[in-house]
């Protein structure tokens, strides 16, 4: 059994998706699609823009979301008969998995990772926050320290459990540098502070979440075509009308990722295609469970492999 997997903010890249889309027509056609829903010239963000305009929120989500289906749609058009058991998407990459599992269609998953981009990019300025990365210290003890530095008025949370020993905290940025620096008297090997504009994925999202929560309910969603392991429960969703509520939720809660691949793992998928911009979540799928198979697909060579190794054969064009 194989699930199709999307990258979230941090692993875009100037120049991200350009040779699948010179390479394949299904792909090129996304971008148009994306371009015409949205009204961003996606090529030239994707294309054009240096790492640190990239690497702003507007820009950096709707990159992932595009470059993410282009090279899903690529494979997906040389690869007709295959089929994906299940899909999951680290955090905007959710709605990139939703879009290959049929629940959202390209449009409508622009147009909310558009919103989402835009909301996100401004929360700043609502009630200033921060993340941090922490290296080499597990949930459990991260958790507590999390609680200590945490006040009445300053709250830090984990937002993303992304592998073990690989968490990202945030939260009011008092409460994060108190977490931070405790982390590092813990035992954590590194602490990274993280250039972003706000708190993602802790309970100072809510008002960002509220606005994102209208959009979503503004689209309708499909039973789909394979299951979507959701961020907010790490499980599959019994309803698709639930993933209005899920996806507004996930603004303001944790990305389990860890426990979203050990429950894959643990419903028999076995191998983890991750689509693009790299190989991100194909480090952190290996870190979590050593023994899945993980293949990306980002560019026409990492496309050619994945079509070998998952059809048996080389597919032509």
């Amino acid at each position: 059994m194989t699930a199709a997997v999307f990258p979230g903010q941090g692993s875009q890249k100037p120049g991200m998706g350009k040779a699948l889309h010179d390479a394949s027509g299904s792909a090129r056609e996304v971008f148009d699609i994306v371009q015409r829903a949205t009204g961003i010239d996606v090529r030239q963000v994707c294309f054009e823009l240096d790492e640190d305009t990239l690497r702003q929120t507007q820009n950096s989500q709707i990159a992932l979301f595009t470059a993410g289906i282009a090279a899903y749609r690529a494979f997906a058009v040389r690869a007709s008969n295959f089929r994906f058991e299940a899909a999951a998407g680290h955090s905007v990459g959710e709605y990139a998995a939703l879009v290959a599992a049929g629940v959202l269609t390209v449009e409508d998953g622009a147009r909310l990772v558009q919103r989402r981009g835009d909301l996100m990019s401004r929360v700043g300025n609502l009630r200033p926050g921060g993340m941090a990365a922490v290296l080499g210290l597990e949930r459990e003890p991260l958790e507590a320290v999390c609680r200590e530095a945490s006040t009445s008025n300053e709250v830090v949370v984990i937002a993303n459990d992304n592998s073990p020993g690989q968490l990202v905290i945030s939260g009011d940025k008092a409460a994060v540098e108190r977490a931070s620096a405790k982390a590092s008297e813990t035992g954590a090997r590194r602490v990274m502070p993280l250039n972003v504009s706000g708190a993602f994925h802790s309970p100072l999202m809510e008002a960002p979440a509220e606005a994102m929560g209208e959009a979503l309910r503004g689209v309708s969603f499909q039973s789909g075509n394979a299951v979507v392991y959701a961020n907010v429960t790490a499980a599959t969703v019994s309803s698709h009308e639930s993933w209005a509520g899920l996806l507004e939720d996930q603004l303001k809660s944790p990305v389990r990722w860890t426990e979203s691949v050990r429950a894959m793992r643990r419903d028999g998928i076995e191998t983890f295609v991750e689509f693009g911009a790299g190989e991100v979540l194909c480090g952190l799928i290996r870190r979590i469970e050593p023994e899945a198979k993980t293949l990306p697909v980002h560019d026409p060579a990492t496309l050619e492999i994945a079509l070998e190794v998952l059809q048996g054969t080389k597919v032509e064009a």
